[in-house]
């Protein structure tokens, strides 16, 4: 039989941290207290104060119910996303300790540069999912502060798989700035080097699974869920290679099919699957049926996520992206590239043929040019607007155990999103 507050959630309405028939001062009692884990953040959990929150069908609603006392006025998701941040410094310090061994003191040192320079300054979107998603699906009893922070662990742990992705992935695209900031390798001194430090961050995220979930039951699906993200995620990169090399414009290969190939391996897995799939393991939910219908309606948020970072990479406000978008110099199979090659005439096809790929800004300017000539920009909103309610659709038609309100949430984050 299905426990009371499983089903609960399965129609909407979620436990939020507590059951409501425990007492307040109780519960928040255990949330003062210090935590064991070194999480004082945990005492400011912008939930704790509630005894039972309903979470509707438009679920980032919540958020505007829930304000912080004092000046600050920060809304509880924007509270959530400090307290996430909060944790970062307890990460570093752990994965810098090596007490013992002062042989390795300069690596060590460097290692710390590359988690505060490169883990830093994102959105934060897939660590804050997995918070999220837990809270939404873990039984009362495992809603204490030590499972709590093993959350914030695994979160730390995805943003760590994203930024060693982007590391190595500015490299390989000659990028410029990310995050509005110099790219880690174009960065005095790093260079090339910046490879292994891609590495590094790669590495940590194993050492943390160790040191705090070795001895939970669902240790080795963490880990082997990291390894297959990881996977897949390289050989989506591969197949963005191979797509659009850089010495050679071959137009024919920027086709729809490869397009979502790419697009299904390069983000979804690791931007969407990952982060809920993380979530739902850490709260019990193992079931292989359970988890193919989160990765259907997820492989689709990664879809919607990946088209709208294409077109941002070009039409984009790089002060508020923080990144100057290369797509059409290094010759990318880009979603704006096959929408075009869909519309265009043939002398259109030539114009493109004659300027995608080309370093040179003036035929940068060109290709835009086109975009916008053949009305990309407004094929871009329709899709985005027909692509979020159809994804809805999906959403709302789900079961027990998994609800709703959990995928709603990561598509409002993604709907309409500049960066």
């Amino acid at each position: 039989m299905m426990p009371l507050s499983r089903w609960l959630r399965s129609v909407g309405v979620f436990l939020l941290p507590a059951p409501c028939w425990v007492h307040r001062e109780r519960w928040l009692g255990t949330l003062r207290r210090p935590s064991l884990y070194g999480s004082s953040f945990l005492g400011a959990w912008p939930s704790a104060g509630c005894w039972c929150q309903v979470w509707t069908k438009e679920p980032r609603a919540r958020y505007s119910s829930l304000r912080m006392n004092g000046d600050q006025k920060l809304d509880a998701f924007e509270q959530e996303k400090q307290n996430f941040l909060q944790g970062f410094p307890e990460i570093v310090k752990v994965l810098t300790e090596d007490i013992g061994h002062p042989e390795i003191k300069e690596a060590i040192d460097r290692l710390k540069q590359v988690l505060e320079y490169n883990v830093i300054g994102g959105k934060y979107q897939r660590g804050l999912t997995v918070m999220a998603t837990y809270r939404a699906l873990a039984e009362p009893g495992k809603l204490d502060d030590a499972s709590f922070y093993r959350a914030l662990v695994v979160g730390w742990c995805v943003e760590m798989l994203q930024s060693f992705f982007l590391v190595i992935d500015d490299i390989m695209d000659s990028s410029i700035t990310r995050r509005g900031h110099l790219c880690w390798y174009r960065k005095p001194d790093i260079g090339l080097g910046a490879i292994n430090d891609g590495l590094l961050l790669e590495a940590c995220i194993y050492r943390l699974l160790k040191r705090y979930c070795r001895e939970q039951p669902y240790y080795l699906h963490l880990v082997e869920l990291f390894l297959q993200t990881t996977y897949q995620t390289e050989i989506g990169q591969t197949l963005d290679i191979t797509a659009g090399p850089p010495d050679k414009v071959d137009l024919s290969r920027f086709t729809e099919k490869r397009y979502k190939n790419i697009v299904k391996y390069k983000t979804s897995f690791y931007t969407a699957y990952l982060p809920v799939a993380a979530a739902m393991y850490m709260a019990g939910i193992d079931g292989e049926k359970e988890h193919a219908t989160a990765k259907k309606i997820l492989m689709e948020l990664g879809e919607f996520f990946q088209i709208q970072d294409d077109y941002l990479d070009l039409f984009g406000d790089s002060s508020v992206t923080g990144k100057v978008g290369t797509d059409i110099q290094d010759n990318k199979c880009s979603w704006l590239v096959v929408q075009c090659l869909q519309r265009a005439s043939p002398e259109q096809r030539q114009v493109l043929q004659e300027n995608y790929g080309q370093k040179e800004a003036e035929k940068v300017a060109r290709v835009k040019a086109l975009y916008e000539e053949m009305g990309l920009p407004a094929v871009f909103a329709q899709y985005e607007e027909d692509s979020y309610h159809r994804i809805r659709a999906l959403i709302e038609d789900l079961g027990p155990p998994l609800p709703p309100a959990i995928f709603l949430d990561v598509a409002h984050k993604f709907y309409k999103r500049r960066k």
